[in-house]
């Protein structure tokens, strides 16, 4: 019984006028039919007339005809105004809900803004960027402290062996060049052969005097 006396949405409104529509559209097409099947036969009926010579049965069945076919080109018409309503209807249906949305967003907004205060959010945004920073200033410490455990540490020993061992490495790549490489020291003359190379003076004059010069 409360079903009875249940207020109508326009949801309901809109559902029960596309059912019919529909059935509308249905009984139009239905009616078509009919008329198509009467128009055949009328045409059938005055194709036999025409044979057995009866011209005014024909005259009379054509005029019929004519009407026939006046009225089943008026089904078309009234089928194709049942469908642009369907679609007004349909497109009704979609504005209204989008408005029911848009007012409910706007509500929505409305109860947002009410409870938001402008002055408690600057000072949430001042108070977060304040402890950003401390945050920060804290990291940098702790940081800070870490790197004066780790250099007290021996971790130091450590990395310097690392660094000893590498430049090792690079030491012995260097060595294998240099092996390849002339010495410099055997390039040069040494002091002592540099003073066996050099002629003395009583050389030369014992020279000069095996010569025959005095």
């Amino acid at each position: 019984m409360a079903s009875l006396f249940k207020k109508k949405t326009v949801d309901d409104v809109i559902k029960e006028q596309s059912k019919e529509l529909r059935g509308t559209q249905r009984q139009i097409t239905r009616d078509r039919s009919a008329l198509e099947k009467q128009e055949k036969q009328m045409e059938a009926e005055i194709r036999k007339m025409a044979k057995s010579g009866n011209k005014e049965a024909c005259k009379i069945l054509a005029k019929q005809l004519v009407q026939l076919r006046k009225q089943k080109n008026r089904t078309y018409a009234v089928s194709s105004k049942v469908t642009s309503m369907s679609t007004q209807t349909k497109v009704m249906n979609s504005q209204m809900k989008m408005a029911g949305a848009m007012a409910s967003t706007a509500k929505t907004m409305q109860a947002v803004n009410k409870k938001m205060d402008p002055q408690k959010t600057l000072k949430t945004m001042q108070d977060f960027q304040k402890e950003n920073m401390k945050m920060d200033m804290t990291e940098d410490m702790i940081n800070d402290t870490l790197d004066e455990i780790f250099d007290d540490s021996g971790d130091e020993e450590e990395s310097q062996d690392i660094v000893n061992q590498v430049l090792d490495e690079i030491g012995i790549e260097i060595s294998g060049k240099m092996v390849r490489a002339p010495a410099a020291g055997k390039s040069l003359p040494s002091a002592a052969s540099s003073k066996q190379a050099t002629i003395s003076d009583d050389e030369i004059e014992r020279q000069l005097r095996a010569l025959g010069v005095d």
